[in-house]
């Protein structure tokens, strides 16, 4: 028979090891599952023709993801920037028609739901 002493240190053990584990295991999954959908609002006065999302890993800029459409002035369009690597950080570009062209760095998609470029 157990003591109620060692049974309590038991559970204490069980208890600070599981806490011990869930803190090990976290940030290696930091980002798996998380929502990478981010509304993308054009809040100048011109139309976006292009939009690129890349991680910031990437040496190069992916698709652009607009394709044949465009951003006008106004409008938004909801994008999953989820390119499979489990990565939150990207770095974004975008093309206005006057052309203007605007890098954002380092855009943390797993903690946003929408950027606005002004």
């Amino acid at each position: 028979m157990i003591n109620r002493k060692t049974f309590i240190r038991a559970i204490g053990l069980t208890a600070a090891m599981a806490t011990l584990t869930l803190g090990v295991a976290a940030p290696a999954s930091a980002g798996a599952g998380a929502d990478r959908r981010v509304r993308i609002i054009n809040d100048t006065r011109v139309t976006m023709t292009q939009f690129y999302a890349s991680s910031v890993d990437a040496d190069d800029w992916e698709e652009d993801i607009l394709g044949n459409d465009v951003l006008r002035p106004g409008r938004s369009v909801r994008i999953n920037i989820d390119d499979g690597t489990g990565e939150c950080y990207f770095d974004f570009k975008a093309v206005f028609a006057d052309g203007d062209v605007l890098v954002r760095e380092r855009i943390n998609v797993c903690s946003i739901s929408e950027y606005r470029y002004r």
